[in-house]
C-alpha cells in the first residue's frame, strides 16, 4: 500500500470476515475530469461499495487501461465509514489474440483456414510450442511439421477461463461494519491531452498596412487515448507546464496533480466556457458534460471573440539567415571583415493582438496554434499565415508569423570596415535599404545585430534607434508608397 493511502484513507478496526464485492458505478455522478496538456489526466467518479464487517474484496473495471495505480485515491467523501483500503491490485492485462496464445503455449486449438462453399468452417489443428513476441515469431507444430507462422487464424475454447475483457481494480478493505458506501474514486490515467487552436479571420482588404478589426474564434482539441469511454463526463482543463515526473515505475502522483484531485466539482449553470486562476496555472471549465469515446477526437468552442484590432508589423533583420552569426562568446571578438556582411531580402510580416480587456479579450490564453484567414473579393476566406503561441496572460501580445512580404523587400550592405589591433578597435558601417512596391506606404522595423565583440557603441546613425537587448538595435522606418528608404549608421567595438 502506497504512502499515498496511508496519508489520505482513514484507519478503521473489526473482524475478518471475507466478503467479494463488484463495486458499481454510481448511476446518478458523470465522471469529472481534468485533462492536461501533457498528456496526462486526473478522473474523478464515485463507485457504490456494499461492505461487510471485516474484511472485503472489491472490484472495479470502471477504470482505464493507463491508470497509474500509485495515484489512486479511493475514501468515503463524508467521512462516515472509515474503512481502510489494505491491499490494492491493478490489472491492465486485457485479453488480445497474443495473450490467449500465451495462455494455450504447450497446447493444441484448431486454426481456420476459411470455408467451404457449402459454408463449413475448414480448419486444421496446431500446437503451440511458442505463441510469440514482438521480437520473436510464434512456433506451431501441425500435421507433424514446425512452422514459424500460424497455419489459419487460431480458434480457442469459448470456455477459456481467466479472461480479462476490461482493466480491473482489485482492494482488501477492512470495514469496521457493514455499510453501503458512496465512495470517490480518484486517479492519474495517460493516454488524454488537449490542446487550444485559434482562427483569426480578417474582412477583405486590397492592401492592408495598419491596424484592422477582425474576428477570433478559439477551439479547444481533446483526445482520449485512455483505454476507457466515458459517455458522461464533466471536463476542465488545466493549462501550464505542471511539474510532472515521466517513465517512472511505479509512476509517482505530483502535489499540483493532488489539488486537482480534491477541486470543486459543483456544478456549474452558465453553458460557456469559464476560466480561474488555480495555483500557478489557469484552468478552464467546459460547463456543461460530453461524451468522450476511447480512440476519438473532440473539439469544442471556447472563445468568440470580434472587432478586435489587429495590427500588421513589417521587420527586415538583414543578417538572420547567416549561419552563427548570432551566436556569440562571452569575451570573444571577431575582426574578419566578411563576418556578418552577407544579406537576404526577405521582410517578413506578423500579426499583433493585444490580448486584453479594451480590446475585447482579456483572458488567459493557453499555447496552441494560431490561424489566419482573410476573406476575399468573393467572401470567401483564404488562408495566409499561421503560427504558434505560447501561454499568454491577459495585457499580453499575441504575436503570429504571417510569411514574408511579397512587395517590400529589403537590402543590407557593408560600407566601411577596419580594425585597430594596438588599440582594440573594430569600426564598422552598413547602409540598409528597404523598397516598398505596395500603394500605401508601410512602417518597417529595421533590425541590426551588434555581434562582433561585447563593448559597441553607435557612432553615427541616419535615424535614432532603440535598445531592444544587448546586443539587439532596432530602427523604425516609414517607407512611402512605390519607394524606398535608406538606413545607415556605423558602430564602434571594443575589447
Amino acid at each position: 500500500m502506497s504512502k499515498l493511502h496511508s496519508a489520505l484513507l482513514f484507519a478503521a478496526v473489526g473482524t475478518l470476515a471475507a466478503t467479494a464485492v463488484l463495486a458499481q458505478q454510481a448511476g446518478d455522478t458523470p465522471v469529472a475530469l481534468t485533462i492536461y496538456n501533457q498528456n496526462f489526466a486526473v478522473v474523478r467518479t464515485t463507485v457504490d461499495l456494499d461492505l461487510k464487517a471485516g474484511a472485503n474484496q472489491v472490484t472495479t473495471t470502471n477504470v482505464t487501461s493507463q491508470l497509474e495505480p500509485d495515484s489512486v485515491v479511493l475514501r468515503d467523501p463524508t467521512g462516515k465509514v472509515p474503512f481502510k483500503v489494505v491491499e490494492q491490485n491493478y490489472d491492465a492485462g486485457v485479453i488480445d489474440q497474443n495473450s490467449l496464445l500465451q495462455k494455450f503455449e504447450g497446447k493444441t486449438i484448431q486454426f481456420s483456414r476459411g470455408q467451404t462453399q457449402d459454408g463449413k468452417l475448414i480448419t486444421v489443428d496446431g500446437k503451440i510450442i511458442r505463441a510469440g513476441t514482438p521480437g520473436t515469431q510464434p512456433l506451431i507444430e501441425s500435421d507433424g511439421l514446425m512452422q514459424f507462422s500460424m497455419p489459419g487464424i487460431p480458434l480457442f475454447p469459448a470456455s477459456t477461463d481467466g479472461l480479462l475483457l476490461k482493466p480491473a481494480l482489485r482492494w482488501q478493505i477492512d470495514a469496521p461494519r457493514a455499510a453501503r458506501v458512496a465512495a470517490e474514486l480518484a486517479y492519474i490515467t495517460n493516454g488524454m491531452s488537449w490542446q487550444a487552436t485559434y482562427n483569426v479571420v480578417a474582412p477583405e482588404a486590397k492592401d492592408v498596412t495598419g491596424p484592422e478589426h477582425v474576428d477570433l474564434l478559439g477551439w479547444v482539441t481533446m483526445q482520449n487515448n485512455s483505454g476507457k469511454d466515458f459517455p458522461e463526463a464533466r471536463i476542465k482543463l488545466m493549462a501550464g507546464d505542471v511539474a510532472k515526473i515521466q517513465n517512472m515505475n511505479p509512476r509517482a502522483i505530483t502535489g499540483y496533480a493532488l489539488d486537482a484531485l480534491s477541486a470543486d466539482q459543483s456544478a456549474y449553470v452558465t453553458p460557456s466556457v469559464t476560466q480561474q486562476a488555480f495555483d500557478d496555472f489557469h484552468l478552464y471549465d467546459l460547463n456543461r458534460t460530453v461524451s468522450l469515446s476511447s480512440g476519438e477526437t473532440k473539439q469544442v468552442e471556447f472563445l468568440e471573440a470580434d472587432q478586435i484590432q489587429m495590427d500588421r508589423v513589417y521587420q527586415y533583420d538583414g543578417a538572420t539567415q547567416q549561419p552563427g552569426y548570432n551566436n556569440l562568446c562571452i569575451g570573444c571578438h571577431n575582426d574578419q571583415p566578411s563576418f556578418g556582411v552577407a544579406s537576404n531580402t526577405k521582410v517578413t510580416v506578423r500579426a499583433e493582438i493585444k490580448n486584453s480587456t479594451a480590446n475585447h479579450l482579456g483572458m488567459p490564453l493557453p499555447a496552441g496554434r494560431i490561424r489566419l484567414y482573410r476573406r476575399d473579393a468573393d467572401g470567401q476566406m483564404e488562408f495566409i499565415g499561421e503560427g504558434t503561441i505560447t501561454h499568454t496572460p491577459a495585457e499580453e501580445t499575441v504575436k503570429v508569423p504571417i510569411g514574408s512580404a511579397f512587395d517590400v523587400t529589403g537590402a543590407r550592405k557593408q560600407t566601411d570596415f577596419h580594425t585597430n589591433q594596438s588599440g582594440h578597435t573594430t569600426d564598422e558601417s552598413f547602409e540598409i535599404t528597404v523598397k516598398n512596391q505596395k500603394t500605401t506606404p508601410v512602417s518597417v522595423a529595421v533590425v541590426e545585430h551588434m555581434n562582433r565583440a561585447q563593448n559597441w557603441q553607435i557612432t553615427e546613425q541616419s535615424t535614432n534607434f532603440t535598445k531592444r537587448d544587448s546586443t539587439t538595435v532596432e530602427f523604425p522606418i516609414t517607407v512611402p508608397a512605390a519607394g524606398e528608404t535608406k538606413v545607415t549608421y556605423s558602430v564602434r567595438y571594443t575589447w
